[in-house]
Protein backbone atom coordinates (compact mmCIF):
# COMPACT_ATOMS: atom_id res chain seq x y z
CA UNK A 1 0.00 0.00 0.00
CA UNK A 2 1.12 3.53 -0.80
CA UNK A 3 0.53 6.35 1.66
CA UNK A 4 1.43 9.90 0.62
CA UNK A 5 1.08 12.58 3.25
CA UNK A 6 1.71 16.27 2.61
CA UNK A 7 3.93 15.40 -0.33
CA UNK A 8 5.37 18.46 -2.03
CA UNK A 9 7.90 18.88 -4.82
CA UNK A 10 9.32 22.28 -5.67
CA UNK A 11 11.51 23.29 -8.58
CA UNK A 12 13.39 26.47 -9.26
CA UNK A 13 12.47 28.12 -12.57
CA UNK A 14 14.63 31.18 -12.90
CA UNK A 15 13.89 33.28 -9.83
CA UNK A 16 10.56 31.57 -9.20
CA UNK A 17 9.75 28.50 -7.13
CA UNK A 18 7.25 26.20 -8.85
CA UNK A 19 5.13 23.72 -6.90
CA UNK A 20 4.95 20.57 -9.05
CA UNK A 21 3.20 18.86 -6.13
CA UNK A 22 1.49 21.02 -3.53
CA UNK A 23 0.80 18.93 -0.44
CA UNK A 24 -0.53 15.65 -1.89
CA UNK A 25 -2.46 13.27 0.36
CA UNK A 26 -3.14 9.96 -1.38
CA UNK A 27 -3.71 6.30 -0.50
CA UNK A 28 -3.29 3.54 -3.09
CA UNK A 29 -4.31 0.11 -1.82
CA UNK A 30 -2.65 -3.15 -2.81
CA UNK A 31 -4.09 -4.34 -6.11
CA UNK A 32 -5.58 -0.93 -6.91
CA UNK A 33 -5.69 0.44 -10.44
CA UNK A 34 -5.37 4.21 -10.56
CA UNK A 35 -5.22 6.45 -13.62
CA UNK A 36 -3.67 9.91 -13.26
CA UNK A 37 -4.87 12.68 -15.58
CA UNK A 38 -4.50 16.43 -15.84
CA UNK A 39 -3.09 19.23 -18.00
CA UNK A 40 0.53 19.31 -19.11
CA UNK A 41 2.69 20.60 -16.29
CA UNK A 42 0.12 19.70 -13.65
CA UNK A 43 2.41 17.29 -11.80
CA UNK A 44 1.40 13.89 -13.23
CA UNK A 45 4.84 12.58 -14.13
CA UNK A 46 6.31 14.10 -10.98
CA UNK A 47 3.84 12.12 -8.87
CA UNK A 48 4.67 8.92 -10.76
CA UNK A 49 8.38 9.52 -10.17
CA UNK A 50 7.70 9.88 -6.44
CA UNK A 51 5.79 6.59 -6.40
CA UNK A 52 8.66 4.91 -8.21
CA UNK A 53 11.40 6.31 -6.02
CA UNK A 54 12.92 8.06 -9.03
CA UNK A 55 12.75 11.43 -7.27
CA UNK A 56 12.41 12.61 -3.70
CA UNK A 57 9.85 15.08 -2.33
CA UNK A 58 10.83 18.48 -1.06
CA UNK A 59 8.72 17.74 2.02
CA UNK A 60 6.19 15.18 3.18
CA UNK A 61 6.37 11.39 2.88
CA UNK A 62 5.93 8.68 0.26
CA UNK A 63 5.45 5.36 2.01
CA UNK A 64 5.35 1.96 0.33
CA UNK A 65 4.30 -0.80 2.74
CA UNK A 66 5.23 1.38 5.68
CA UNK A 67 8.67 2.39 4.39
CA UNK A 68 9.20 6.05 3.56
CA UNK A 69 10.97 6.00 0.19
CA UNK A 70 12.17 9.56 0.70
CA UNK A 71 14.16 8.51 3.77
CA UNK A 72 16.06 5.61 2.18
CA UNK A 73 19.68 5.74 1.11
CA UNK A 74 20.25 5.64 -2.65
CA UNK A 75 21.44 2.01 -2.47
CA UNK A 76 18.37 0.86 -0.52
CA UNK A 77 16.09 2.84 -2.82
CA UNK A 78 17.67 1.17 -5.85
CA UNK A 79 17.05 -2.22 -4.23
CA UNK A 80 13.38 -1.40 -3.60
CA UNK A 81 12.94 -0.33 -7.23
CA UNK A 82 14.73 -3.39 -8.56
CA UNK A 83 12.68 -5.83 -6.51
CA UNK A 84 9.25 -4.25 -6.19
CA UNK A 85 8.52 -1.73 -8.94
CA UNK A 86 8.16 -2.22 -12.68
CA UNK A 87 8.20 0.76 -15.07
CA UNK A 88 6.71 1.22 -18.54
CA UNK A 89 7.37 4.45 -20.45
CA UNK A 90 5.98 6.09 -23.55
CA UNK A 91 9.30 5.83 -25.39
CA UNK A 92 9.81 2.08 -24.66
CA UNK A 93 13.44 2.66 -23.49
CA UNK A 94 14.72 -0.55 -25.09
CA UNK A 95 18.44 -1.03 -25.71
CA UNK A 96 18.74 -1.04 -29.52
CA UNK A 97 21.67 -3.46 -29.69
CA UNK A 98 19.98 -6.13 -27.55
CA UNK A 99 17.36 -8.63 -28.68
CA UNK A 100 13.88 -8.67 -27.17
CA UNK A 101 14.90 -11.48 -24.84
CA UNK A 102 18.12 -9.76 -23.81
CA UNK A 103 16.25 -6.51 -23.13
CA UNK A 104 13.88 -8.36 -20.79
CA UNK A 105 16.77 -10.11 -19.08
CA UNK A 106 18.30 -6.76 -18.09
CA UNK A 107 15.63 -6.38 -15.39
CA UNK A 108 16.89 -9.54 -13.68
CA UNK A 109 20.60 -8.68 -13.63
CA UNK A 110 20.37 -6.44 -10.50
CA UNK A 111 18.56 -9.27 -8.73
CA UNK A 112 21.56 -11.57 -9.34
CA UNK A 113 19.43 -14.14 -11.16
CA UNK A 114 21.65 -16.74 -12.85
CA UNK A 115 21.98 -16.65 -16.64
CA UNK A 116 19.98 -19.79 -17.39
CA UNK A 117 17.08 -18.71 -15.18
CA UNK A 118 17.21 -15.21 -16.69
CA UNK A 119 16.81 -16.66 -20.18
CA UNK A 120 13.95 -18.92 -19.11
CA UNK A 121 12.06 -16.20 -17.27
CA UNK A 122 12.56 -13.67 -20.07
CA UNK A 123 11.26 -16.14 -22.65
CA UNK A 124 8.22 -16.89 -20.49
CA UNK A 125 7.52 -13.19 -19.96
CA UNK A 126 7.67 -12.51 -23.69
CA UNK A 127 5.38 -15.45 -24.36
CA UNK A 128 2.88 -14.03 -21.85
CA UNK A 129 2.63 -10.81 -23.90
CA UNK A 130 2.32 -12.64 -27.22
CA UNK A 131 5.92 -12.40 -28.44
CA UNK A 132 7.09 -15.99 -28.21
CA UNK A 133 8.18 -15.85 -31.86
CA UNK A 134 10.16 -12.61 -31.48
CA UNK A 135 12.75 -13.48 -28.83
CA UNK A 136 15.73 -12.91 -31.10
CA UNK A 137 14.51 -9.73 -32.79
CA UNK A 138 16.14 -6.35 -32.22
CA UNK A 139 13.89 -3.39 -31.34
CA UNK A 140 14.30 -1.94 -34.85
CA UNK A 141 12.81 -5.17 -36.25
CA UNK A 142 9.66 -4.79 -34.14
CA UNK A 143 6.61 -2.56 -34.52
CA UNK A 144 5.85 0.10 -31.93
CA UNK A 145 3.23 -2.10 -30.32
CA UNK A 146 5.64 -5.04 -30.18
CA UNK A 147 8.33 -2.85 -28.64
CA UNK A 148 5.92 -1.78 -25.93
CA UNK A 149 5.07 -5.43 -25.28
CA UNK A 150 8.78 -6.08 -24.77
CA UNK A 151 8.88 -3.17 -22.33
CA UNK A 152 5.90 -4.61 -20.44
CA UNK A 153 7.57 -8.03 -20.30
CA UNK A 154 10.73 -6.39 -18.96
CA UNK A 155 8.73 -4.60 -16.26
CA UNK A 156 6.95 -7.77 -15.16
CA UNK A 157 9.67 -10.42 -15.47
CA UNK A 158 10.97 -9.60 -11.99
CA UNK A 159 7.49 -10.20 -10.55
CA UNK A 160 7.08 -6.75 -9.00
CA UNK A 161 4.42 -5.65 -6.56
CA UNK A 162 3.81 -2.36 -8.38
CA UNK A 163 3.54 -1.43 -12.07
CA UNK A 164 3.94 2.25 -12.97
CA UNK A 165 3.20 3.37 -16.54
CA UNK A 166 3.80 6.85 -17.95
CA UNK A 167 1.76 7.40 -21.14
CA UNK A 168 2.36 3.78 -22.27
CA UNK A 169 0.13 4.20 -25.35
CA UNK A 170 1.21 7.75 -26.21
CA UNK A 171 3.30 6.69 -29.24
CA UNK A 172 0.76 4.21 -30.61
CA UNK A 173 -2.21 4.44 -32.96
CA UNK A 174 -5.72 3.63 -31.73
CA UNK A 175 -5.68 -0.07 -32.60
CA UNK A 176 -2.27 -0.58 -30.98
CA UNK A 177 -3.43 1.46 -27.97
CA UNK A 178 -6.30 -0.95 -27.40
CA UNK A 179 -4.03 -3.99 -27.76
CA UNK A 180 -1.51 -2.65 -25.26
CA UNK A 181 -4.26 -1.75 -22.78
CA UNK A 182 -5.65 -5.28 -23.10
CA UNK A 183 -2.18 -6.64 -22.26
CA UNK A 184 -1.77 -4.29 -19.29
CA UNK A 185 -5.25 -5.07 -17.96
CA UNK A 186 -4.59 -8.80 -18.24
CA UNK A 187 -1.26 -8.50 -16.44
CA UNK A 188 -2.84 -6.39 -13.69
CA UNK A 189 -5.54 -8.99 -13.07
CA UNK A 190 -3.36 -12.10 -13.39
CA UNK A 191 -0.51 -10.82 -11.21
CA UNK A 192 -2.53 -8.88 -8.63
CA UNK A 193 -0.47 -5.77 -9.28
CA UNK A 194 -0.89 -2.31 -7.89
CA UNK A 195 -1.16 -0.46 -11.22
CA UNK A 196 -0.77 3.31 -11.56
CA UNK A 197 -0.82 4.92 -15.00
CA UNK A 198 -0.48 8.46 -16.33
CA UNK A 199 -2.46 9.11 -19.51
CA UNK A 200 -4.02 11.94 -21.49
CA UNK A 201 -6.46 9.47 -23.07
CA UNK A 202 -9.94 9.92 -21.59
CA UNK A 203 -11.16 6.64 -23.10
CA UNK A 204 -8.56 4.80 -21.00
CA UNK A 205 -9.39 6.79 -17.88
CA UNK A 206 -13.06 5.99 -18.35
CA UNK A 207 -12.38 2.29 -17.78
CA UNK A 208 -10.29 2.68 -14.62
CA UNK A 209 -11.78 2.07 -11.16
CA UNK A 210 -10.22 5.27 -9.80
CA UNK A 211 -9.11 8.44 -11.53
CA UNK A 212 -6.87 11.08 -9.97
CA UNK A 213 -6.77 14.53 -11.54
CA UNK A 214 -3.76 16.76 -10.96
CA UNK A 215 -3.95 20.48 -11.62
CA UNK A 216 -1.27 22.90 -10.49
CA UNK A 217 0.12 20.29 -8.13
CA UNK A 218 -3.18 19.59 -6.36
CA UNK A 219 -5.06 16.32 -6.55
CA UNK A 220 -8.65 15.13 -6.58
CA UNK A 221 -9.58 11.46 -6.73
CA UNK A 222 -12.89 10.03 -7.93
CA UNK A 223 -14.30 6.54 -8.08
CA UNK A 224 -15.38 5.58 -11.60
CA UNK A 225 -18.83 4.00 -11.45
CA UNK A 226 -18.63 3.01 -15.13
CA UNK A 227 -15.49 0.90 -14.86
Amino acid sequence: MYELRGTTKQYRRGKKTVDALAGIDLTIADGDRLVIQGPTGGGKSTLLQMLGGLDRPTSGSVELDGTDLAGLSESRLTKVRSENIGFVFQSFNLIPTLTAQENVETALVPLKVKARERRERAAAALESVGLAERLGHLPAELSGGQQQRVAIARALVKQPKVLLADEPTGNLDESMRDEIMDVLDTMWKEHGLTFVMVTHDSSIAGKAPRVATLRKGRITVKENVNS
